[in-house]
């Protein structure tokens, strides 16, 4: 018997990338669902086939799936599997926006220090956004 499924892609998964493991897995769902790849009611793979898909332990996929159901982005049932939640788009998305205004916090306090005024601040800003 051959096995056809296919593996569920989420990106590499790497020891060498930033972050550990379970994160990864965690940050790469969480894109999946707000940039609507992953809809409302979607199947996840079990923990033992992410774990192999990714080459990672169960131990990492367990701790993630846990991670993304305490934040309200996937909801398990017992025997059926694991799935996005309907709200899970709403939250990811809520989680995302919370991280990028943290990290504009942190640029503009970065440039700010480096002698830039609001003004050059927010041109800079612009110029990245619009891929300058």
């Amino acid at each position: 018997m051959t096995n056809d499924r296919k593996p569920f892609l989420l990106g590499p998964i790497s020891p060498a990338a930033a972050g550990a493991l379970y994160q990864q897995i965690v940050d790469r769902v969480k894109r999946e669902v707000s940039e609507g790849r992953l809809k409302p009611g979607a199947a996840l793979p079990s923990f033992r086939m992410l774990a192999e898909d990714l080459l990672v332990s169960l131990i990492t996929v367990k701790r993630a799936y846990e991670e993304l159901e305490r934040e309200g982005i996937i909801f398990r049932r017992q025997g059926l599997g694991t799935f996005v939640a309907a709200q899970g788009h709403d939250r990811s998305r809520e989680a995302k926006l919370s991280v990028a205004e943290e990290l504009f916090r942190e640029a503009a306090r970065e440039a700010a220090e480096a002698g830039l005024k609001p003004a050059e601040i927010l041109e800079l800003a612009t110029n990245i956004i619009k891929g300058k």
